[in-house]
Formats: structure tokens, C-alpha cells, sequence
């Protein structure tokens, strides 16, 4: 077979949109997020190595324009260091032309990831990690199945940061539901504060069918936000958040207002901006061009 040997969907963040796409793991190490329908037909396991080492020599001699290379699936950096530095090192010999590598990441991978080995992983060129933090308050993070709290996940953030790898923090506008979308929104806002990550991607949740989160929509245990409640929501997280130099972004395609916010200098600005559209003076997204 020329060619990579992709199994299942393929996901990446939008940012590596242009990256060689090289699955080095199937499915997602956690796998219990009641929102994510993204890896359900997967169990996790990490890939041959020798399947890795054909598509690492498939990209040598098809993809020499590229410059990033981004490990799928959910959470490469569960990898056992002693096999994700060889991997790296592959990589770093074969592709000397690729200047940066990313992953997703969760708070489980970076825990068991001591300082040194993060340390390590940078010098062999793994310049950023996609944190899917959700939200910053403990009772959605429980309420969705996270695994995870607003202290490790903060704890997570800072170890990356450390390590002189870039962070990108997912959170998720309307996952608390109607029920405590203030609270969650303030919690997030205050987590990334605490966090600072480079980059913050606030993506709207979608319902997907066969999810239990979808279930309890069906069922009336769980009441999404509407447009309005969505844009409350992520005034209420940006009112709260303070990054040194920081980027927020909401322009994924889920989102109703599109924004994107470089810290300090924009965020009054865009406030500004979101109260516009609460009073009916900016257009938003219409639902049918809504996506994941």
C-alpha cells in the first residue's frame, strides 16, 4: 500500500490543518467524555511500530513541503516514553525538515510525564500540546465524565508550560447546560487565568447522536443554551479571563459569533462586540452552517 495507514475517523485540531497527519495511537486513552462521539468505534491501543515507520518513510518521499507534524489519535502523549522518544527521534531523522510536532494531550498523559521527559520530548521538537480542558468547574467536569479536576487540569497546564511546550486549551461553551452555564462560564474563565495558556479555542457544544449527553437532551435531563445563552456564556468566560499574551479564539465552525481576541489589547474590545450582538446589532451564524 502507498499511502498512510489511517483507521477510522481522522481528527485534528484546525490549526494542523496543513500538518503531515501521522496516527500513531487508535482512539482515545480516556474515551468516557459523555459529549465526544469522536473515537467511539475505536479501542484504544497504540499502533505497530512498524506501520508507524512505513508512514514516517511515506511522508519522507511524499510530503517534503510540510513543516508540522501532528500525532493522532486522541492522546498521543500517553505513549510510554520509552517508545515515544524513539518515535520523535524517527520522525527527527527522517523529516530534518519539519520545525514543530503536536499532539492532543489530557491531564492524565501529563501527569505521568515527569518534568525531565516533557523536557526531553521539546528538544526532539514537540512544540505544542492540545489540552481538551472543557470547563474549569468541577461539577461539569464530573457531570460530563472528564476524569479529571480544575486543579489537575491547572496543574497539567503549568507542567507544559514549564517544559517550554506551547499549551492550546479547548473549553466548551453550553456543556454545563442551561442549568449552570454562568457558573461554569466564570470557573472556565478563572481556570485559563490560571493557567495562561498560548492559545484558547472556545468551541460550542454540538449534540451527537448515540452520546449520552445527547440521551439526556432526549430525555430532558440536560437543556441546551440558545443563541443567546451561548453568547452570554462567552461573555461571561472572557469577562473572567486574563492571559498575558494570549490568544482566544470562538471562530470554530460550531460557534455563532466568530471572534477571535488577542490578550490584553483586544479583550474590552470584544466584549464591546459580543454585548453588540446581545442587543440584535451583529449578525449571527444561522444554525444550518453550524459543524463540527
Amino acid at each position: 500500500m502507498d499511502g498512510m495507514h489511517y483507521e477510522g475517523h481522522c481528527i485534528r485540531p484546525p490549526s494542523e490543518a496543513d500538518s503531515i497527519l501521522l496516527q500513531v495511537t487508535l482512539g482515545c486513552s480516556h474515551n468516557k467524555c459523555t459529549f465526544c462521539g469522536s473515537y467511539k468505534d475505536k479501542q484504544f491501543r497504540i499502533k505497530d511500530p512498524r506501520i508507524i515507520s512505513e508512514d514516517i518513510d511515506f511522508a519522507a518521499r511524499t510530503m517534503r513541503r510540510q513543516r508540522r507534524v501532528f500525532l493522532m489519535d486522541g492522546d498521543a502523549l500517553i505513549i510510554p516514553q520509552r517508545k515515544l522518544v524513539p518515535l520523535l527521534e524517527e520522525i527527527n531523522a527522517k523529516l530534518p525538515w519539519v520545525t514543530r510536532i503536536g499532539a492532543y494531550a489530557n491531564a492524565k498523559s501529563i501527569r505521568k510525564k515527569t518534568d525531565q521527559e516533557l523536557a526531553r520530548l521539546r528538544e526532539l521538537k514537540l512544540g505544542i500540546l492540545y489540552l481538551g480542558a472543557e470547563s474549569g468547574d468541577d461539577r461539569t467536569l464530573a457531570g460530563i465524565q472528564k476524569g479529571t479536576t480544575a486543579k489537575e487540569l491547572i496543574q497539567a497546564g503549568h507542567k507544559v508550560r514549564r517544559a517550554g511546550i506551547k499549551l492550546s486549551v479547548t473549553v466548551l461553551l453550553g456543556i454545563a447546560g442551561t442549568q449552570r452555564s454562568l457558573e461554569h462560564a466564570r470557573a472556565t474563565g478563572e481556570l485559563l487565568t490560571a493557567m495562561n495558556p498560548d492559545y484558547v479555542g472556545a468551541l460550542t457544544v454540538m449534540l451527537i447522536p448515540g452520546t449520552p449527553l445527547h440521551a439526556d437532551w432526549e430525555q430532558g435531563r440536560f437543556h441546551l443554551p440558545d443563541e443567546r445563552g451561548v453568547l452570554m456564556e462567552l461573555r461571561e468566560m472572557l469577562a473572567h479571563t486574563d492571559l498575558d499574551r494570549g490568544l482566544f479564539m470562538a471562530n470554530h465552525a460550531s460557534n455563532y459569533l466568530p471572534i477571535r481576541v488577542r490578550f490584553p489589547d483586544q479583550k474590552e474590545e470584544t466584549l464591546g462586540l459580543i454585548d453588540r450582538a446581545l442587543e440584535g446589532g451583529v449578525q449571527l451564524k444561522p444554525e444550518w452552517m453550524r459543524a463540527l
